[in-house]
């Protein structure tokens, strides 16, 4: 079937909806080129008219949202309260229930305000932590750090607010003086999952610190030289981090503030500025064009911080990590662009562009000598992105898993990859290798493409009904499959978690509808059950004065199991429940305010096929009873649950060290979880066997894969599943004549 004629075709009306939204956008268009704030003004009567008039569900623009936006977008500006003081908050105060009116008129004097004033603090905050972090710190004294910012009010005054920044810095440095020491000692640094000692100034090299091994001492250093490194690694991370601030432009801040009134609406609706739009679309087809380089900015330019394997940078090996772009051109003979202090994303830029072109950029090598490279930009595929098996073998018997990591598709280009045929693929390679069962991998999927994920059901599923799509307007829709040919119709388990979102929840919910395989993992999934659509705001305004202007992600749907319920806020709950880390914690849809309530319509007319899964889920909860790894995460879920309401650390050495030893303690024993053996083994499919022999980046990914599959008992549990299903799952060829017949009732 063709995915994108039949989106067309199903959601016509939508589709004429924002057509004549785009007719009468047309009066808001300026007569002549103005400057930001005016194309901020464009931007706000745009997405406010598209809000009101196609969101599924647009909540009244009263004092009552006012209110809400203005709590969400100040927390948005200061979470941890260390900019704004008491008195910044007194004169926002007098627009917190203005804000609807605001958005009617246009007016921005609020978000200029403060704006201004963020920008301001945040100046003020370099020179706070700089003075600060001169000094050594005294590690005697008895104090302690609260965390707890949705309870602290704001500081009084200036004299409060550098008293907070120095508690911060202080537990920062802390944290790291600590972890020194020990590594100095030769012990090793325990992870237990300490990381709310790092705020979001810790950089990525001081939060590995805390998956640091034991490793030999080097020269004994003074309690004091470590001390004085550690208020220098404290330093250099929030150096790193107003660094990017600086970058930051009143664009930005906007989107910000845009984003805090359309997320009023609902979680998912969202808007992309053209950089956070382009990052998007590579996100959904795993691939972008360039030279297949991560880059960081630099005072001195922009430094090559890591090469994409089997990219033009990475092949070409005149690059390497470390090395720091100067200059950019796009010709051989033309004035290159200095890029030295240009903002990342304009650089980032300046080196995409489309595959078969090339870009020629003046290099700063790490030997000191400057060199002028050229590369040729291609298609740089995320190979992480993209669905990929394994081979368990299991004793004689082969079983399979398939991991995917999303539902992803390039709308603009059908040549691509796309979820639904690299599935296909996958499942066809491991039916060639004799396999008995299948375990779809979905943890962690936070969802994707709809019409593609309706085609997948249809490789496991008998043509029919999928999910069910209901509009604002009360219009609803049943969208299935027709034309998938089914590829497996053998044993078959879904493996969830929290985190698995949207179309994972479809797809776990077909299959649990139809009786066609067993559901398994988390208590339940995440419970997102609404459809967004992308619309790009250039297309419904093709003449302005200001550039791209981005795009708008709109709630426009919301989507219902064909058993009529829905996954909003509920999740599609497990026939078979693993214990897993956040058992005891409620997390997902359900715990946002500003969430869309669940509800359900009338059921779709389908047939179940005449499985009876209740021995199997016997059978399995007895062995979940009994195994001593699952055990232990329940213990570690349970310990996690304890702690994860601890706001107060102490910043006496003594203290603080004590505190950690008793984590620790406890965390080394929950160490096992990560080292278990489920005695299973993995292979690569042949396919892929001769990829690996050419790409020894891919072969160490893979062998990284299996290390954890190896440790993972959700696998182990599946694969036993698996088993039990064998004989149950073999009815279904048997009566999938009847089931035909009773469809054409």
């Amino acid at each position: 079937m063709n995915t994108i004629k039949a989106f067309m075709k199903k959601n016509y009306k939508i589709i004429l909806l924002l057509l004549a939204v785009s007719a009468a956008l047309w009066s808001f268009i300026p007569k002549k080129p103005s400057s930001d704030p005016e194309k901020d003004q464009l931007l706000l009567e745009l997405v406010s008219y598209l809000m009101e008039r196609t969101h599924y569900d647009p909540p009244k623009l009263d004092d009552k949202f006012s209110q809400k936006v203005y709590t969400e977008y100040i927390k948005a500006l200061d979470p941890m309260k260390r900019y704004f003081l008491q008195s910044d908050i007194d004169e926002f105060s007098k627009y917190e229930f203005l804000i609807d009116d605001m958005i009617e008129l246009k007016e921005l004097s609020f978000f200029d305000l403060t704006y201004q004033r963020i920008t301001q603090r945040m100046n003020e905050a370099k020179g706070i932590y700089k003075d600060v972090l001169k000094k050594p710190f005294d590690f005697n004294t008895k104090e302690m750090y609260d965390s707890d910012y949705d309870k602290m009010g704001y500081a009084k005054n200036e004299q409060e607010l550098k008293r907070r920044w120095e508690q911060q810095l202080k537990l920062n440095t802390l944290s790291t003086l600590s972890d020194n020491l020990k590594i100095q000692e030769g012990k090793e640094v325990v992870d237990a999952d300490e990381d709310e000692n790092l705020d979001e100034f810790a950089t990525t090299t001081e939060k590995k610190k805390k998956d640091k091994k034991k490793e030999a001492p080097k020269e004994k250093k003074s309690f004091e030289q470590l001390e004085k490194e550690a208020r220098e690694s404290t330093e250099k991370s929030l150096d790193e981090y107003f660094d990017v601030l600086n970058d930051l432009e009143r664009k930005d801040w906007f989107s910000i503030y845009l984003n805090s009134i359309i997320e009023r609406f609902d979680p998912h609706s969202f808007y992309f500025a053209p950089e956070d739009k382009e990052k998007f679309d590579a996100s959904m087809s795993g691939s972008i064009e360039g030279i297949g380089a991560v880059l960081r900015k630099k005072t001195d330019g922009v430094e090559i911080s890591e090469l994409v394997p089997g990219g033009p940078a990475w092949r070409g090996k005149e690059i390497e990590v470390g090395d720091v772009i100067l200059k950019v051109a796009q010709k051989p003979n033309e004035d290159p662009v200095d890029v030295v202090g240009m903002r990342l994303d304009n650089v980032v830029k300046q080196i995409k562009g489309k595959k078969g072109t090339t870009v020629y950029l003046t290099m700063k090598k790490i030997d000191g000598t400057i060199k002028v490279v050229a590369i040729t930009r291609e298609v740089i595929e995320f190979e992480e992105t993209y669905a990929k098996s394994s081979i368990i073998q299991d004793g004689e018997r082969k079983y399979g898993i398939i991991h995917l990591p999303k539902f992803y598709i390039d709308f603009e280009n059908k040549d691509k990859r796309n979820a639904f045929t690299d599935v296909s693929k996958e499942i066809t390679e491991l039916k060639k290798q004799g396999v008995d069962g299948i375990i779809m991998d979905l943890r962690n999927n936070g969802g994707g493409s709809l019409s593609t994920v309706v085609d997948m059901v249809g490789l496991f599923v008998k043509e029919g009904p999928v999910v069910q799509v209901k509009s604002s307007r009360g219009k609803q829709q049943v969208l299935d499959d027709k034309g998938t040919q089914i590829v497996w119709d053998g044993p078959l388990v879904v493996l969830v978690n929290n985190f698995s979102a949207s179309a994972s929840e479809i797809f776990a919910a077909a299959i649990q509808d139809y009786k066609r395989g067993v559901i398994i993992g988390s208590k339940h999934t995440y419970g997102k059950g609404t459809v967004q659509n992308l619309v790009d705001l250039n297309d419904l305004l093709k003449k302005h004065p200001f550039g791209d202007l981005g795009a708008l992600k709109i709630t426009l749907q919301k989507f219902y199991r064909i058993n009529g319920g829905s996954t909003q806020r509920e999740g599609v709950l497990s026939d078979i429940v693993l214990p897993d880390r956040y058992s005891y914690i409620d997390m997902g849809e359900r715990d946002m305010d500003n969430a869309m309530p669940w509800d359900k319509i009338d059921r779709a007319s389908y047939v179940p096929y005449p499985n009876d899964f209740t021995t199997v889920a016997e059978k399995s909860k007895k062995r979940i009873a009994s195994n001593d790894q699952f055990k232990l995460i329940d213990e570690n879920a349970k310990w996690i649950n304890q702690r994860k309401d601890e706001k107060k650390f102490p910043l006496n050495f003594e203290a603080y060290k004590l505190k950690q030893k008793e984590i620790e303690e406890k965390a080394k024993k929950f160490k096992a979880i990560n080292k278990y053996d489920n005695k299973l083994k993995f292979s690569s499919l042949p396919s892929e066997i001769e990829r690996v022999k050419k790409d020894t980046i891919l072969e160490k990914k893979r062998d990284r894969w299996h290390e954890m599959l190896n440790a993972d008992v959700y696998i182990e549990e599946g694969v036993n599943i698996l088993k039990d299903l064998r004989l149950s799952t073999l009815k279904i060829n048997a009566t999938d004549n009847k089931i035909k017949q009773l469809d054409k009732r």
